[in-house]
């Protein structure tokens, strides 16, 4: 095999890729190739106030992957285009969302500087990365199981970008929402998107830490609480069983809690992970956080006081799961 095929070649240019995978999303690359079929480079670097040569060299690492096929100026789609299009948002939370955290590794892996704030990531990057993975994994399962629930008054712990809240608005105009953040960025993006939305006078959005929860009166009346990809935060076990136990003193009123979240991978060979799985698993590893298995959850819920109504199996990451659960009392 000549040194254009190797394995260590593929391995770098492909990580060129996934940068740029992140990169034709933002700029609108991903966009137009999918609602035109093609896109002439320089003219679309006109007319976005982007720079050609670096475009040709984004679709260039692009086309390395076969994710467009390139011909002179045009870009068409690829073999892999239309998984590279579902999947951007994933790669958007890696690289963009991530990106200084897996850039310092070689700091952060050294015991003497994980002290203190010692790891940096883009809040903002990653709530809009998780707005597209909610909208493209999650919502699938979560929609069908919050359709056929009586509520008035929703909180989203981790909103992220309010999405979700927004959705659930839409979809029950007498519904009110509250969103819980603990991250600048998120409250901003959220802040913008409820108001962007026109439900600013229906969903309002706070700053607190989901694992220190403490009574508020605006917490009063919530009967549907919700988290995604954020339950590891509430571990290790004594922590979590507190903090699930704190959440029935904090919402009074509640009925229903849908708890989402990435449980750690057990049943796959390190050549074999699946997409998101590998690179969520390290970062959390990175920055201290324990990821349960699906089995650690299980007597942490009824320690707590929860009953386990249902749980919903979701695809990506591997081993993610919905857990519906009530008051046990």
């Amino acid at each position: 095999m000549n040194s254009s095929g190797t394995t260590m070649t593929q391995v770098y240019n492909h990580a060129l890729a996934a940068w740029s995978i992140s990169a034709a999303w933002e700029t609108g690359v991903f966009d137009a190739i999918r609602e035109h079929g093609l896109v002439h480079l320089d003219r679309f670097a006109a007319e976005r106030g982007l720079d050609a040569g670096s475009l040709r060299e984004l679709a260039r690492a692009l086309s390395a992957a076969d994710i467009v096929s390139r011909d002179g100026d045009t870009v068409r789609p690829g073999p892999n285009f239309a998984e590279a299009d579902r999947t951007k948002s994933l790669f958007h939370w890696m690289t963009r969302g991530c990106g200084e955290l897996f850039d310092t590794l070689p700091d952060l892996i050294r015991k003497d500087n994980r002290v203190g704030d010692f790891y940096r990531r883009d809040a903002a990057a990653i709530s809009v990365a998780c707005r597209e993975i909610n909208a493209e994994w999650w919502d699938p399962i979560f929609l069908p199981v919050v359709r056929d629930l009586d509520f008035q008054y929703v909180a989203d712990l981790g909103c992220g970008s309010g999405e979700r809240l927004i959705r659930l608005a839409r979809s029950r105009p007498g519904v009110r929402g509250l969103g819980i953040d603990a991250a600048d960025g998120a409250i901003e993006v959220a802040t913008k998107s409820v108001a962007e939305a026109g439900l600013a006078d229906r969903i309002s959005i706070t700053q607190d830490d989901a694992t220190a929860l403490q009574p508020r009166p605006e917490y009063a009346g919530v009967d549907l609480l919700t988290s995604f990809m954020m339950g590891h935060d509430f571990w290790p076990r004594a922590e979590a069983v507190a903090s699930l136990r704190r959440m029935r003193e904090v919402f009074p009123d509640l009925k229903h809690f849908l708890l989402a979240d990435a449980t750690r991978t057990t049943s796959y060979p390190d050549s074999e992970m699946p997409v998101f799985s590998m690179a969520f698993e390290f970062a959390h590893a990175v920055m201290g956080d324990y990821l349960p298995t699906l089995d650690e959850w299980g007597p942490v819920f009824e320690e707590a006081g929860w009953r386990l109504v249902a749980q919903h199996p979701i695809s990506v990451p591997a081993e993610s799961v919905m857990f519906h659960l009530v008051p046990a009392n």
